[in-house]
């Protein structure tokens, strides 16, 4: 009997361990950040909060990390793309429209490694710094080295989100919503690359 109590004991203890444990290392798996050092270019993929993004990427620029910057993105409605309107906003702020590259034809994450990789080559680029929103993180440096290969080197810097928290994603419904779809996603990538393979 008292071994049955303590096997129960232990049990309710792990329980809870990995009730308080998972929400934690999703939101790190998430969201994979690197320590700065410079690189050849920063790329920005659009989406989310771009005002975010862009701050983010202006301040590394400024900072002196890189001196070229990629905006990637195609059009969200009317007539101006994502990345277009993304330079703009960084011309206004500082950054010369000389050291602004774009990529307009991209409508998701997929698109946004595939056509920047292609630019990224073409410009014999070794190193990126990559900028999106936390919560998109991970799928995007995933996608991203499946187009430049695993040997690439991709410095993780996410902008800050107002809609999620690395550290308490699961407190609101933005939150677990954006953290959901993000792994229902990967996950898709991840049966995708089994196929081909």
């Amino acid at each position: 009997m008292f071994r049955l109590i303590k096997r129960a004991v232990w049990l309710v203890v792990l329980v809870i361990c990995l009730t308080i444990a998972l929400p934690l290392f999703v939101g790190w798996y998430l969201s994979p950040q690197d320590p700065i050092e410079k690189a050849d270019a920063i790329v920005t993929v659009s989406g989310g909060d771009n005002n975010a993004r862009i701050k983010k990427t202006v301040e590394l620029y400024k900072e002196g990390w890189s001196p070229i910057v990629i905006y990637s993105g195609a059009a969200a409605e009317g007539s101006i793309s994502n990345a277009a309107a993304m330079r703009n906003i960084s011309v206004k702020m500082g950054v010369p429209r000389s050291d602004i590259l774009i990529e307009e034809d991209s409508k998701d994450t997929t698109e946004n490694a595939s056509f920047t990789a292609k630019i990224i080559k073409e410009n014999n680029y070794k190193s990126i710094i990559l900028v999106t929103s936390p919560y998109h993180q991970r799928r995007t440096v995933d996608l991203f080295k499946k187009e430049l290969g695993k040997e690439f080197k991709i410095i993780n810097q996410s902008a800050v989100d107002e809609d999620w928290r690395k550290k308490g994603w699961w407190k609101d419904e933005q939150g677990r919503f954006l953290t959901i779809g993000e792994l229902g996603k990967i996950f898709i990538n991840y049966i995708k690359t089994w196929k081909q393979n």
